[in-house]
């Protein structure tokens, strides 16, 4: 608990508590459109136009600029049956070392017969943060959903090393009632040893993840496996029970991004006919 050095007293720490709720439904002539939007500090949602061709689109911020201990922040999102539409964020995710409990952070995802993307950008663990988030989804049959979620270990233009830090980062993923995909990471303590094992991250900086989950999952595995051809990370591909998945991890964590960037794009094109590119905030 901290305190105050001249009082000797304990300090009651301002912390955040936000939410972000999002329904997309469909509407006349083949477009979609936002039903419902609720949001409270320091979650901010904004509707910038989309792209010729792209998807309505709903970035995510947090004005409060980056999260640390004891903030918690809870994001719901639906897209009822007919409607299409993507859900990004403004930046990376900034997760400040934690003067004590943990940053929760966790999100639900509803898709009907639908098509919606979640694309938030990298998350970046600064060395002491103390991360606990959860992902669950259900998906209806005919529905596809298109999501990402990369890591960072610490700020390496900075220098900075992970010394010590926790994460705890699970999904899980379900479909016509069942439960189709679970996973999760869990980092405590000296994650250092962790991360420099050549049987564990292997110095890895960064990690990302893409998921598609829909009828035609299968179908597009050679062509997802083509797109990585020329990855300059290791990363691989496979299909779980009708996700197809995809895993990146490398030392220079700009370069995990460029690999993942390509994958989506390849992939988005390919599975929903969308323009071979992402959101516009993704490169700024």
């Amino acid at each position: 608990m901290p305190f105050d050095p001249q009082s000797g007293r304990s300090l009651d720490l301002e912390r955040g508590d936000g939410a972000a709720e999002l329904v997309f439904a469909a509407r006349g002539a083949g477009g979609s459109g936002l039903a419902h939007l609720y949001q409270s500090d320091p979650c901010r949602v904004l509707f910038p136009r989309a792209e010729p061709g792209h998807p309505p689109t709903a970035v995510l911020l947090t004005t409060s600029g980056g999260l640390t201990g004891g903030d918690r922040i809870r994001i719901n999102i639906a897209a009822r049956d007919g409607a299409v539409a993507t859900v990004t964020s403004q930046a990376a995710d900034k997760i400040y070392r934690a003067l004590d409990g943990d940053c929760r952070i966790d999100v639900t995802v509803d898709v009907g017969r639908a098509w919606l993307e979640w694309l938030p950008q990298e998350t970046i663990l600064f060395d002491g943060a103390r991360l606990r988030r959860r992902t669950e989804v259900l998906v209806a049959r005919g529905g596809r959903f298109l999501a990402s979620e990369m890591l960072v270990f610490g700020r390496a233009a900075r220098g900075e090393a992970m010394t010590g830090a926790f994460l705890h980062d699970g999904w899980r993923i379900r479909r016509g009632g069942s439960l189709i995909w679970a996973d999760a990471v869990r980092l405590d303590g000296d994650i250092a040893a962790v991360l420099r094992h050549p049987f564990g991250f292997d110095d890895a900086r960064a990690t990302a993840t893409a998921l598609y989950v829909a009828d035609d999952a299968e179908r597009h595995l050679d062509l997802a496996r083509a797109s990585l051809d020329g990855a300059a990370t290791k990363a691989a591909v496979t299909v779980v029970n009708g996700v197809l998945l995809a895993r990146f991890i490398g030392r220079d964590a700009a370069a995990v991004r460029r690999d993942l960037v390509a994958y989506l794009c390849a992939l988005r094109q390919a599975a929903g006919g969308w323009p071979p590119s992402l959101p516009r905030v993704w490169y700024h």
